[in-house]
This record gives structure tokens, C-alpha cells and sequence, in this order.
């Protein structure tokens, strides 16, 4: 009898946690709001980066210079050697746009 007690006490410690676990799972990897700068180098190129994206995707970018770059696993891009400062990036959902600013140091 003593066992069944300990047994159900036990379950009710654990089941609550165990239940939350998904849900906060799901919170604690939710994305960061996408976001993206542009940068120019010393050779007076500019350099497009950007953060907060889904992982494993594709965004485009369009500017003086257009195309698509996959997103890495950290919801990463970078770009270089283009041309202009102002570029849009959009995912391939059309969920999220984003409009580049040059960042100046």
C-alpha cells in the first residue's frame, strides 16, 4: 500500500511538468523578430545581413540587386559584394518583410 501511495504521489509531481514541457518548448524556441542591416565594406561594396528568420528557409532580397539566399540553421544570412544600401528581404511564405537600413559606424 505504501508503494501505491508513493507511487501516485510521484506521478503527481512529475505529470505537471512533464505536461508543461511542449508548451514552454515552444515559447523558449519561438524566433526572434527577423531583422537586417546593411553595411558597407572598405571596398565600397555593401554587405546584407540578417537575423530572426525561419531556419532552413529561403528569403529574397531585392534592392539594386535582387536574388534569394538560404536561411542557415541559426535563422541566419549574409551577403556581400553588392550593390546599393537599401534592400528588402521577404520570405518565401510572404509572411515576414523586412526592410534593410545601412548601418553606419
Amino acid at each position: 500500500m505504501k508503494r501505491t501511495r508513493r507511487l501516485a504521489v510521484l506521478a503527481l509531481l512529475i505529470a505537471p511538468p512533464l505536461a508543461l514541457g511542449p508548451a514552454v518548448a515552444a515559447h523558449a524556441s519561438a524566433p526572434a523578430a527577423a531583422k537586417c542591416s546593411v553595411e558597407v565594406d572598405s571596398a565600397g561594396k555593401y554587405h546584407v545581413w540578417g537575423q530572426g528568420f525561419p531556419a532552413g528557409t529561403t528569403v529574397t532580397y531585392s534592392g539594386s540587386s535582387t536574388g534569394s539566399v538560404p536561411i542557415d540553421t541559426s535563422g541566419r544570412f549574409d551577403l556581400g559584394g553588392l550593390t546599393g544600401s537599401t534592400y528588402t528581404v521577404k520570405t518565401a511564405d510572404g509572411k515576414t518583410t523586412v526592410t534593410c537600413a545601412e548601418v553606419r559606424h
